[in-house]
């Protein structure tokens, strides 16, 4: 395992030089727990919108992906700002913003209102807490990165971390799947409201424990603003993925979605001569000479593609073509999220004895044993103890992957650019 410190990179660490303290970790983790929730959790309840709104195909994908936009756009500059200004009071402004975002949510209109306006409003809601989460995600991470100094501690803290994005994920389809169609007797087509008061109360406790536990730092040294950088991969991000949401609807060859490829593709070369001219850049190009970090890099687009699709397939086969009721179909998701939980301590053990990326490749091909375990059952077969198994599968490769990837990021770059890995991470893991 490669772990690369610079003279002054402890002290950076924190106020006091002690590195991190058992506070931050819980904040962090609590943090990014969240965050992961609020991410996940429009996707559960897209069926209740569906009933409740009344929305077209196009304006059902942007409620979900006017949260994605942000965090994705946003996570470089957070990381910027958490280094210079302090990663402390980036989580806890964060946290609230989210809260903030989901409280617009509530806010959305009833019956009587137009649909186009009642979509308009959780847009709003949307964004804003996008925007909160976008300032969450690289912030935890930053703060594991410049916080620990020994192989021991980084595997340990890492694991935790990634044990914690896991748990979002496997809580936010029991959530979605509970309040959005069983809370309290509510109206199942408008109970999704349930949810966002859930997502809310558990962003201010997040704010809590951030502002009561965790240890303030920052690494200024040589981070500025870089504004060109800034606005040329805000533009190709947001063509890009506008680009990928409207292409089923508008077509693959409409004008719309091909200027957008174009645009994404303009924009990101702009981006690139950019960050080489820059003095203090937002993401430094040669991070990517760096093989181990390059490697990663691609793994990690990959690989994630690969879970992503997993997850997808997964919803859709017990969802829409078993007819499962959202709440059997979470056990899926409590397996390919939840296992995390329960193998930190041999998850933490493999990044500290063997090389990440060794645990990264056989964290991958244990999700890709557990596809081809699925296809070979059935969707006839309604028993959903047939791909059990093989959904553990998936779990057990999900939980060695997120956890090694962000290892190989983390620990091969200097730690005074713990922000800005901690940035790039979260953008690849995005992705």
């Amino acid at each position: 395992m490669i772990m690369r410190n610079e003279p002054g990179g402890q002290a950076a660490a924190s106020a006091d030089g002690r590195g991190m303290s058992s506070g931050t970790l819980i904040a962090a983790a609590v943090a990014v727990c969240v965050a992961q929730i609020a991410l996940a959790i429009p996707a559960v309840l897209n069926g209740v919108f569906q009933k409740d709104l009344g929305p077209t195909s196009a304006q059902l994908t942007w409620i979900s992906d006017a949260f994605l936009v942000p965090v994705t756009l946003l996570e470089l500059t957070f990381g910027v700002l958490g280094d210079l200004f302090g990663r402390k009071r980036l989580l806890v402004g964060g946290a609230v913003l989210l809260a903030a975002g989901e409280g617009i949510g509530l806010l959305t209109p009833g019956l009587g209102t137009s649909t186009s306006t009642r979509v308009l409003v959780l847009w709003i809601s949307m964004a804003v807490s996008g925007i909160g989460a976008a300032a969450m995600f690289p912030t935890t991470l930053a703060m594991v990165a410049a916080g620990t100094h020994t192989v021991r501690r980084r595997a340990r803290s890492l694991t935790i971390w990634a044990a914690a994005l896991s748990a979002g994920n496997m809580l936010s389809p029991v959530l979605g799947g509970w309040l959005g169609g069983y809370a309290w007797g509510t109206d199942p087509n408008a109970s999704w409201r349930w949810a966002f008061v859930a997502v809310a109360v558990l962003a201010l406790g997040s704010a809590v424990v951030s502002a009561l536990l965790a240890e303030n730092s920052v690494s200024p040294a040589g981070r500025s603003l870089d504004w060109y950088g800034q606005v040329t991969i805000a533009v190709a991000l947001f063509a890009l993925m506008f680009a990928v949401i409207q292409g089923p609807t508008s077509g693959w060859s409409s004008t719309e979605v091909i200027a957008g490829f174009a645009a994404a593709a303009v924009f990101l070369v702009l981006f690139v001569l950019a960050e080489k001219r820059s003095a203090a850049p937002l993401l430094r190009l040669d991070l990517f000479t760096i093989r181990p970090f390059a490697i990663a890099a691609i793994a990690a687009i990959i690989g994630m593609f690969a879970f992503l699709g997993t997850a997808y397939s997964t919803s859709i086969r017990l969802g829409s073509i078993q007819g499962f009721s959202p709440l059997k179909t979470a056990i899926a998701f409590l397996l390919f999220n939840g296992i995390a939980l329960v193998l930190i301590p041999v998850t933490s053990t493999l990044l500290e004895r063997y090389n990440p990326r060794w645990v990264l490749g056989a964290g991958f091909a244990l999700i890709a044993a557990g596809d081809f375990w699925t296809a070979t059952v059935p969707a006839s077969n309604l028993s959903i103890g047939a791909v059990l198994p093989a959904f553990a599968l998936v779990g057990i490769g999900f939980a060695f992957a997120i956890a090694s990837v962000t290892a190989v990021l983390v620990n091969t770059v200097p730690n005074r650019l713990a922000g800005m890995v901690g940035g790039a991470a979260s953008m690849l893991r995005d992705f």
